[in-house]
């Protein structure tokens, strides 16, 4: 069972009919497959989270769908553990519209809060060992996934952590800024870093190319790092203001190559084309001064029918000669994708 993007869908399902999935239950963010070969968890730019199914349950008040599903694992729990088989339990609701539509973003909401707080009270004993729901995990620990396709009815699973998304409850980054953002650009940046493992150090030295009006900056800034904001529009002014803040009010088409020289990361956030985004880069990471170790490049697709050009954006960007190149559909983006480049 996986999630996704509402929207995303059809690259979900197309990926994985390339590798031998049939495709059974599906839902608008929730794709449902069926192997006849056992096999690793499909993977894939679009898919945010996926887990081996149980089951579903469907139906009932919340007390009642909790004690079906503690019949459920008695009946088809896959491990043999006497006690707490699962080192943490994830409940989470698909997303139930497309990201930034009517401001919803993808998370965490109030009735999976309160469903996953019960459910922990009623399993925690005899399945779940962690202290409390939807904590992130550590590589190794398996998890019990609970969807909530809608509040009383709930697709049932289970994975193994392994990356950064994984860890994390529905894929979702758990992140509490000290102060309210700029942008949601800062919730981008951080998923964004954190799924790269890009080596980031205070003291370094990054550009952020369409910083307006600062969200990822601010993040970057609270890093510790020295941050190079290019964008012809206004930045806010508590990011103006910060001593560790360059602004270059311009196009980053339009600059002397050697004000990149400094840097040692580069990110990417602009409002147009991804052909126009890849040009504009080449001529950055192809100068002589160039020092860039590390890119993460939002590529705006307008249309998920767009993705099907990936594999040419892959292409180009081969040309520089990078160590290597990795694309995920983050969390937080919207209609779009992150490339992550190492040079």
């Amino acid at each position: 069972m996986l999630c996704c993007a509402v929207g995303a869908e059809t690259r979900v399902k197309a990926d994985m009919a390339e590798e031998g999935w049939r495709l059974a239950f599906s839902r608008p963010g929730f794709v449902t497959a069926k192997h006849d070969q056992t096999t690793d968890l499909p993977a894939g730019i679009f898919i945010r989270t996926s887990s081996h199914s149980l089951g579903q349950l469907r139906g009932g008040e919340g007390n009642q769908l909790i004690t079906e599903l503690n019949q459920l694992l008695l009946d088809k729990s896959p491990f043999d553990d006497a006690a707490q088989p699962f080192d943490q339990l994830h409940v989470w609701p698909r997303d139930r519209l497309p990201i930034g539509k009517f401001g919803f973003e993808p998370g965490l909401d109030e009735v999976s809060l309160a469903v996953a707080d019960e459910m922990h009270k009623q399993l925690k004993e005899k399945w779940v060992k962690s202290y409390s729901p939807n904590l992130t995990a550590t590589a190794g620990q398996r998890i019990l996934d609970v969807v909530l396709i809608d509040p009383s009815h709930w697709f049932v699973g289970w994975h193994e952590a392994s990356d950064c998304h994984s860890c994390w409850p529905g894929g979702v980054q758990p992140i509490e800024p000290p102060q309210e953002p700029v942008s949601r650009a800062y919730y981008k940046a951080a998923e964004s870093i954190a799924w790269s493992e890009f080596p980031m150090q205070p003291g370094d030295t990054v550009v952020e190319i369409g910083s307006a009006p600062g969200g990822a900056c601010g993040y970057l800034l609270e890093l510790g790092m020295n941050v190079i904001g290019i964008d012809p529009a206004e930045m806010d002014e508590q990011i103006m203001d910060h001593p560790n803040f360059k602004h270059l009010r311009a196009r980053a088409g339009d600059l002397p190559r050697h004000e990149y020289s400094s840097a040692k990361w580069l990110l990417t956030d602009s409002n147009v084309k991804p052909d126009k985004t890849l040009t504009t880069i080449h001529n950055i990471v192809t100068h002589r001064q160039c020092k860039l170790e590390g890119l993460l490049l939002t590529l705006k697709l307008g249309d998920y029918e767009v993705a099907r050009k990936i594999p040419q954006w892959i292409n180009q960007v081969m040309q520089w000669k990078p160590k290597s190149i990795t694309l995920r559909q983050l969390a937080r983006n919207r209609c779009e994708v992150c490339m992550a480049i190492r040079m």
